[in-house]
């Protein structure tokens, strides 16, 4: 994911990064009331929906997922994952990175540059170096949950 695609689903949305979960639930839902399949008789015209809708949902979800007030909701267990996990795994693609941590929990960072991923890549200390320039530089949001014990 990079910001093209965040800007593409705030495009589609109609919305600015400042909209509220609420703003977002509401626009959602009018926008799947217009484009429901269900609700169109032509069959050439419903698979056209059918697509649509799915891009309408995926965008919802995403920009659920990385709103301030999904974050700050999430908070407490995002410091608590970045300050007491380790880093178990991580891929990088594109300009979003996913580190796996050592609960099991997962984030994907999004717009982080290359040569910030080649410094970490080349640290002796990742989870350090996460620590200072990755988890609180750049737009994430959570891939996976942790594995209760």
């Amino acid at each position: 994911m990079n910001t093209k695609k965040i800007i593409e689903y705030r495009t589609l949305l109609g919305v600015t990064k400042t909209a509220t979960l609420k703003e977002l639930k509401t626009i959602y839902r009018n926008c799947m009331k217009d484009m429901h399949p269900d609700a169109i008789q032509d069959d050439a015209e419903r698979l056209i929906a059918e697509e649509k809708s799915k891009e309408i949902i995926a965008a919802y979800h995403f920009l659920v997922s990385i709103a301030p007030e999904t974050m700050e909701a999430n908070k407490e267990e995002y410091t608590l994952t970045v300050s007491n996990s380790g880093i178990s795994d991580f891929h990088y693609k594109g300009t979003t990175l996913e580190i796996i941590f050592l609960d099991s929990s997962s984030y994907e960072y999004f717009e982080v540059p290359k040569t910030t991923y080649q410094k970490f890549l080349n640290s002796d200390t990742k989870t350090r170096f996460a620590r200072r320039h990755i988890y609180t530089s750049f737009v994430y949001r959570k891939a996976s949950k942790a594995v209760e014990a």
